[in-house]
Formats: C-alpha cells, structure tokens, sequence
C-alpha cells in the first residue's frame, strides 16, 4: 500500500513538472541593468521577468506591453525601489482580443507562481497602448495605473492614417486580419482605447501620458487627446505631459523622476523620494548683486523702474504683479515705473530706441530688459542679438553706474523645442553672453516653464496656454522674481551704493551702445515721398499703440528717392510694415544698390513696426544714404508702400 502511495506521488510530481516544463519551458537567467532578468517561454511564446534586489513588500510590479528595452529610466528607477517588471511577447496580436486573452493567463501565472500584487502597473510605448487599455479595460480591478508613452489609441489614426497622421499601410493590413475587421467596419469599430478606457476612467485607475506635441506618426490631438475626453467626461483622472518640438521619438522622459513619482503616488507613496521645493525649477543666474536699489529704495524713498521689451512687457501681467509687490515691499517709497515695452520688438529696436522711451524720463534705479521673444521671431542674427543687447546694457550703465539690470528669458515652444532637443536657444546662448560680460542677473523662464511642464507640473495646452501667458502663467512669471529678489536682498548689508564699472572694451565693437534717432526732417525727399505729420492707415488694417497718428515719411510709387547725409557705424530704419509694404533699395557711400523686402510674415494682418539695420558695420564717421522704392514687390504684399518712423543710427 505504501509502495503504491508513493509511486502516486512520484507520478503526479513527474506529470507536474512535465506541465510546468511544457507551459514555460526551460528558463535562463541574464542581466537587466544589474538586475536578475529571468527569460523563458509562456505558451511557446518569450516572456520575462526582472528582479528587484529587495523587492518592495507590496510586490508591486510594472508590465510592460512592446519594445522590451526601449528607453527603460523608469523600469530601472523602479527596479531600484523594488518593483519587478515582467514581459511577454505579443506582437504578432497586436492586441486584440486574443492578446487580451493571453494577458489573463499570464496574468493569472505570475500572481500563482511569483505571488505578485494583484495589481499591475501597465506600460504601453506607441502600439503598446492598445494593449495596455484594450486589456485594462477588461481588467479594471487588476490595474494600479497606467503609464502609456505616445500611445496608438484609435487605430484609424495609426495604422489607419485616416486623418493627419501618416499611418503604415502593411500594418493596417496586419490590424485589420487580427481585429477581423474590413476598411469599412473599422469606421465604427469601438473596442479601442479612444472608447474603452471609460471602463478604466469609471474605475478611477489615474493615467499618465508622455508624448511629442509634434508626433507625426501617432500625432497627440487624434489620440491622447481624445482619450483624454473620454475619460474626464466619465470622471476619470489623466495627467499629459507634452514635449514640444518632440515627434514620436524618442519615447519616455530623459529624468523619469515625474514618471516615476507618478507611479509611486499610486502604488508605493512611503517610497516616493521627498518633494523638491518649487524653486528647484528655476533658472536664476544670480549675477552680482541687486543692493544698489535696495538702497535707493529704502534710504531716499524715491525709485524709477523702467520696463523694457515687448509685447509681454507692455501688455499688463507680471510687469503690474511686480509695481504691486515693490509697493507693498516699500510701502513709504515714492515710485515711478516706465512701461517702455512696444510689441513685436527685440533688442535691436531697444537699443535704438532706449534714450527716447527710457533714458529721456529721468535716472533709472531699476531696469527689468527682455528681448529673448521677439529677437528669435523675428530673425535677428546671432551677432544682431548681441549688439542689440549690449547696447542696452551699456548705455544703461552709462546713464547711471548705480543702476541695476535684471534680464529676462520668456518662454515660447520653440524655445522648449530646443530644450527638448539637447539644446540652448541661440538667442539664450547670446544674451547671456551680455549678461555674463556685465555681470548682470538673468532669468531664463523659458528653461523653467519647460522644466517644470516635463515634471508634471502644469502644462502649456491647459495652463500656460500662450507666449502671452495666461494669468496663471503670469503669476509664474511673478512668482520667481519674487523668488529672486527677496533671495537678493536677503543677506544684504550693503550701507552705501557701489557704482557698476563698464568693460575696458565692447563684447562687440559694432554694438549699438549710442543708438538713437535722426529726425525725418534731415532727409532730402524727391517729389514721390511726402512728410506726413499725422498718419493713419485707411484699410482698416490693425495697428499698434504709438505708431499712428505720428508723423512719418510716406512713398507708394516705385522710384522715389530720398537721401540722408549721417554720421556713424550703422544706419537703419524704423518702418510700419503692413500689406501693401515694398521692397526698397539702397546704397552706401555710392556703393551697389543692394535690396531688402520690408513686408514680414506678420504684415498682411498688422500695420508692424520693424527696425530694418541696412548697414551696422561701418567706418565711424560721416556717410551718404540713398534709398529708393524698387519697382518690384513680395508677391503677397499688395503694393510698394514705405513709411518711415525713424532713421536709426549707431554713431
């Protein structure tokens, strides 16, 4: 009897192992970035599953759906809090109900045999999101949370390439087979994640995406973002972070650290490392010191403060939050603050206008320039932006050597397509070439913003919206120079004001630190230019505050002429560009006529003022211009107008 119990035995242990050794074949053991990795067969199909070194006491574990290896800073970051991490592969389901139907098992065979929680992390890259929400959807109280990185959510957009993105045809084909579906059932076909993830949202699973805002292939708005409805209308809660001037690679975050701390929230939280305080985003070069108007502020009870720059300077926003805050710092101060911001102008027209609309109104204490917008959208040159710049700087300093200058980097999503892109800005990199040469503090939001989106912060669709921020992005704006200058004046024990010393020589020798204005009068006219005291425009064209019904220098026909006898290194003009702006011609000294187009991306809209330099790098001394209206046009312009504000020059 015993020997019969025993054979029994044997065979049953024989037969269990014969089933466990068919199910997931022989296993080998590799390496996953320092992890025990180990890789066997599930039902004749690879499959992995990596090790914690102490695995978290929860056994939290995150699963990825495609690309096994691709981008893994999260899966390694977790791996090191002690989440394990499992694959099978899949990709010959794409992720259909077949899939779906693997995924259980598998599901069910990781839980018995590893004792994992019974909640998973699901990870989809691309293609990987129809996995993950198609079997998500059917397995609500299995999902912890989701990760899905430019995730495919309707397969009309991709493969399909239905609508704007480019789609794969060979893998439409393979969709369509493995979803048993024709071109024409595939238009209402709902078992995708556009429709099932309301499964998830109405199970409260909290969702995190990553993608490209300039993903072509699964492009954002035909999939995230319509998941994105569908969830918050069932009461779902979904983050999305955006990588502007990101496509559809590369995937993931370079630092997971928001990733990470997503999926931690949700899981683990003892584990999340401690929150960095808000001022670790931001990118202040404390340059110098910022005492000297401390001082003037405290101790004579007089301030000027003059703004310097463009459309988000002179439009109201953070320039009247940080009037408010100086007032309220200073309460018995008496303060005069200077607006000199003019929309649609960079450095360049700054320096030449700076003796005008700033230097004119009196001594200046305090002197906010930003110029990081307009000199990159509107095409000024490296060396432009800095002889711009420095000619701002330098002329501040001269006018008075107490001064003190903050600079200000503003945000746009070419910017933080750059950042994104492993690079500084061009017009970042020569600023603050200036700022570094003259010692002056600089503030670059555009680092900042874009940091602090990529870290799950708040985002530019629904929160920063616009270079010309929202109110809350205002108040970003607000809230880190407050940041700066309460950090300034912090430790100060400055009694007496230190005046700021100016270089032995120029950072460059053609900056426009003596630009100004030569008044129109100074110009011979031939018969086809007249001097209008007081111009308007009569199409009904938009306009900008201060330049109209100011006088200027008009011509519509092709061939008027005018001369101007000046004297210095350069020579420009201060123009409105609007629709009907001509290409004009010019000469130097009796050189060639050489031509220039006046009308800008931006003219068939606005009557635009534009500073257009003809020459910034001449001999010091006296010249001859002459200029005269070309009979040819841009081809969009509707006629051959010139008006002229203000000659420019640099002497």
């Amino acid at each position: 009897m015993s020997q019969t119990i025993n054979q029994y035995i044997k065979s049953i242990i024989l037969i269990a192992f014969f089933i466990v050794f068919t199910f997931i074949g022989e296993a080998q053991e590799t390496d996953y970035h320092g992890f025990k990795c180990l890789n066997f067969k599930f039902e004749g199909r690879d499959a992995k599953i990596v090790f914690p070194s102490n695995a978290e006491k929860s056994r939290h574990w995150i699963w990825r759906a495609r690309f096994w290896g691709h981008e893994p800073q999260t899966e390694i970051a977790l791996l090191g809090k002690g989440f394990h991490l499992v694959y099978i592969d899949a990709a010959d389901l794409c992720g259909n109900h077949d899939a779906v139907l693997l995924w259980n098992r598998f599901y069910d065979f990781l839980i018995r045999e590893y004792q994992l929680n019974t909640k998973t992390v699901l990870e989809g890259f691309s293609r990987g999101g129809l996995y993950i929400y198609n079997w998500g959807s059917e397995n609500v109280e299995k999902v912890a949370c989701i990760y899905a990185d430019a995730p495919v959510c309707d397969l009309r957009s991709w493969p399909g390439g239905k609508f704007k993105g480019i789609g794969s045809p060979s893998d439409w084909k393979q969709h369509l087979e493995k979803y048993n579906l024709t071109e024409e059932s595939a238009k209402d076909f709902k078992e995708m994640p556009i429709y099932n993830a309301r499964k998830l949202a109405e199970a409260r699973v909290p969702v995190l995406h990553v993608c490209g805002a300039t993903d072509e292939v699964v492009p954002i708005d035909e999939n995230t973002y319509v998941l994105e409805k569908t969830y918050k209308d069932a009461g779902g809660k979904i983050q999305i972070i955006v990588k502007e001037g990101i496509g559809h690679h590369p995937h993931s975050l370079k630092d997971p650290a928001p990733i990470v701390r997503f999926i931690l929230s949700n899981t683990s939280p003892e584990l999340l490392d401690e929150a960095l305080t808000f001022e670790s985003k931001m990118a202040i070069n404390f340059r110098g010191n910022m005492d000297n108007c401390l001082i003037k502020f405290e101790k004579e009870k007089k301030g000027r403060v003059a703004f310097l720059g463009g459309s988000i300077t002179f439009g109201s926003g953070w320039r009247d939050i940080v009037c408010d805050y100086l007032r309220k710092r200073f309460p018995s101060t008496e303060f005069d603050f200077i607006n000199a911001g003019i929309p649609s102008t960079g450095s360049t027209p700054g320096a030449l206008r700076f003796s005008r609309d700033v230097l004119s109104k009196g001594t200046i204490d305090l002197l906010f320039e930003e110029a990081a917008v307009n000199d990159a959208t509107n095409g000024f040159k490296p060396e432009k932006q800095i002889r711009g710049m420095e000619g701002i700087i330098n002329q501040a300093i001269r006018s008075n050597p107490m001064i003190n200058i903050v600079m200000l980097h503003f945000v746009d999503q070419d910017k933080m397509a750059d950042y994104n892109n492993g690079k500084t800005p061009e017009v970042i990199t020569q600023h603050e070439k200036v700022a570094d040469y003259y010692a002056i503090p600089s503030i670059n939001f555009a680092k900042e913003v874009n940091d602090r989106i990529l870290n799950g912060e708040f985002t530019w669709r629904n929160d920063f919206k616009n270079l010309h921020p929202s109110p809350f992005g205002q108040e970003v704006y607000f809230r880190t120079i407050k940041y700066f200058f309460e950090t300034s004046w912090k430790n100060s024990t400055a009694i007496q004001q230190i005046p700021k010393l100016l270089p032995n020589k120029l950072l460059d020798s053609f900056s426009y630190i003596k630009g100004h204005f030569d008044p129109l009068e100074n110009a011979k006219l031939d018969n086809s230019w007249s001097y209008m005291k007081s111009w308007k425009p009569t199409d009904n064209v938009a306009t900008r505050s201060g330049f109209v019904n100011v006088p200027v220098l008009e011509a519509t026909k092709p061939g008027a002429t005018l001369k101007l006898k000046f004297a210095g290194k350069a020579i420009g003009l201060f123009i409105t560009s609007g629709p009907d702006a001509g290409i004009l011609e010019y000469s130097i000294d009796g050189s060639d006529f050489k031509a220039i187009d006046q009308f800008t991306q931006w003219s068939r809209q606005l009557h635009l003022p534009w500073v257009i330099m003809l020459d910034d790098e001449l001999t010091e001394g006296k010249h001859t211009l002459v200029l005269r209206v070309a009979s040819d046009k841009n081809p969009v312009s509707t006629g051959n107008a010139c008006r002229i504000h203000q000659f420019v020059v640099n002497n």
